[in-house]
């Protein structure tokens, strides 16, 4: 016999199963290859689990104790030693670190982690600009108020399965040109639990957990856009039997504003002013996310230009400052006069020189014509 279990493991002979389990869980999570890849520890993790894999069966530990070598051909644990045929690393592995290996591990936890779940939230542009408090309302599993999750009628008790005595998974050995095989397999009675329930909650069937709508209030941060995703982390549905809560992923849905379009930070609108307006000059009031601003527009504006105020956008969500607003400015031209309008405007045009103009075309935006002579000279 290589070592003394007890030692490796560091407990007294006469520890429990729980105590033996305990100080497993303890070596194997200071000394798994994912937290210290070292070769030297590599090795003493794996005696640590070979400890507790003779340790934690009472019959491989009966036959230690009296001074036989579980490992040793014809011992009980197959002919490869650690390792080896018959060896459960990766149920050991999977029992821990949550590892997927085995086939019914998963079935065998009774507890599991509860789903996780999307919820819209529908937000005007003035609250993705500067965040909000919302109240949110969603139907998911809670804990069950009448067994509080141990999926149990009033008076009784989940009991331990009679068929794999509480260890979730029966065990076959069998002979090959190998030697001795174990075999292990889901306990086909409690499904891998471990435990069965002889009197279910009637309210959650024995679930542990029931559906309903709840309400959460969530902060909504300044910044965040349409189609962000905000997530609260173990605020989902409950688990089967009492498991820990997933994830709640809060999806933003901005509505449309009637004035502004948003891009990034920035907000855009358009403007139209009439044409004398344009040419004079005048004084606008523009509504803003702030409030009505009273801005100059300038003699001889022209249709196209952008008029900016700065720091009149969407606060940044990652930082200090804000957006800015673009005022696009389009310049209307009437299209009905009277008699009146008509003799001032003529007489305008005359002052200006306008009454027959020439025209204006600038470089690659003649006609089609033009465009179609180009296009046959640069062959």
């Amino acid at each position: 016999m290589a070592r003394d279990y007890y030692e490796i493991l560091g407990v007294r002979r006469e520890a429990t199963k729980d105590e033996i389990k305990k100080a497993y869980r303890r070596l194997a999570r200071e000394l798994h290859p994912d937290v210290n890849p070292d070769p030297l520890t590599q090795e003493r993790f794996k005696e640590v689990t070979q400890a507790y894999e003779v340790l934690s069966d009472p019959e491989k530990r009966r036959m230690f104790d009296m001074g036989a070598d579980p490992f040793a051909p014809g011992g009980g644990a197959g002919a490869g030693g650690f390792g080896g045929a018959g060896f459960p690393f990766d149920d050991i592995m999977n029992a821990f670190f949550g590892g997927g290996q085995t086939a019914g591990r998963a079935a065998r936890e009774r507890a599991r982690r509860g789903r996780s779940i999307k919820v819209r939230v529908e937000l005007d542009l003035a609250e993705t600009a500067f965040g909000v408090t919302k109240d949110i309302t969603f139907p998911t599993a809670v804990l069950c108020g009448t067994c509080q999750g141990e999926g149990t009628a009033k008076g009784s008790h989940r009991e331990t399965c009679d068929m794999c005595a509480g260890r979730g998974e029966v065990s076959q050995v069998t002979r090959s040109f190998l030697g001795q095989v174990m075999t292990t397999r889901p306990c086909p009675q409690c499904s891998g639990q471990g435990t069965v329930i002889r009197n279910p909650c009637p309210d959650c069937a024995g679930e542990g957990r029931v559906r309903e709508k709840v309400t959460r209030t969530v902060q909504i941060p300044a910044g965040v856009e349409d189609g962000t995703q905000i997530q609260l982390a173990g605020e989902g549905e409950i688990g089967p039997n009492g498991g820990p809560r997933g994830d709640i992923f809060l999806e933003i849905v901005q509505r449309p504003h009637p004035i502004f379009e948003r891009r990034g930070d920035d907000l855009h609108c358009t403007v139209t002013v009439p044409m004398t307006a344009a040419a004079l000059g005048a004084s606008l009031t523009i509504e803003t996310l702030d409030g009505n601003e009273t801005i100059d527009l300038r003699p001889g504006t022209n249709s196209g230009q952008i008029i900016t105020l700065d720091g009149r956008g969407s606060r940044h969500l990652n930082g200090p400052g804000r957006g800015d607003l673009m005022i696009h400015v389009t310049v209307e031209t009437p299209s009905k006069l009277d008699e009146e309008q008509e003799n001032l405007l003529r007489k305008f045009a005359e002052l200006r020189g306008e009454d027959h103009p020439p025209g204006k075309f600038s470089p690659g935006q003649g006609g089609i014509f033009s465009r179609l002579r180009g296009a046959f000279n640069t062959r």
